[in-house]
């Protein structure tokens, strides 16, 4: 298969020198240096505030929530990045008065976790200070956002990959479909 010639700034910016094997090798080395520098141009605009971009994350989640509060396990999953103990963030972001817990009556397992006063004011801190950095993105038009938005969507439905425990839950919810279709 002949190679593509180099096209894209990324090749340039990791000092690549031979041609991408493929579009979608081109495409994939792409996406992961573009996330990478999102990454750590939030990063840098949290850091000075002292939150990851894991807890940016979880703050944003636990706002949206609807009272009284969401169980861990839902945080984790509706987290943009997987974070592989959970538990721990939670324990610093009450530590810190970022976040409460508070144990479901009737059911010890099930903690909620919650947003403090403190929470939401530097939420509010934080939102501003990450807008400053997708102010940089301003330049583009909003046409060309939402048709990167609409690709990005796709290659992410292409490529997920659904964890132990999302795979359980999709086949629980497509034996009862096909149950109540055979009713």
């Amino acid at each position: 298969m002949p190679r593509e010639r180099i096209t894209g700034k990324v090749a340039r910016e990791i000092r690549q020198t031979r041609p991408f094997s493929s579009p979608a090798r081109q495409l994939a080395v792409t996406l992961m240096r573009t996330g990478e520098v999102m990454r750590h141009a939030v990063e840098s605009a949290l850091r000075p505030r002292g939150v990851s971009p894991e807890q940016y994350n979880v703050l944003r989640i636990l706002r949206g929530a609807e009272a009284p509060g969401v169980p861990c396990l839902e945080i984790a999953q509706r987290m943009i990045a997987r974070s592989p103990n959970i538990t721990r963030m939670m324990d610093k972001m009450v530590a810190k008065g970022l976040a409460r817990r508070q144990r479901v009556e009737g059911d010890r397992r099930v903690v909620l976790i919650s947003i403090t006063a403190d929470g939401r004011r530097l939420l509010g801190d934080l939102d501003g200070a990450v807008e400053a950095v997708l102010g940089r993105l301003s330049s583009m038009k909003p046409a060309q956002l939402a048709e990167l938005v609409a690709l990005l969507d796709e290659v992410r439905e292409r490529l997920a990959t659904p964890t132990a425990r999302e795979s359980a839950g999709r086949k629980r919810v497509q034996a009862v479909s096909t149950a109540e279709e055979e009713a």
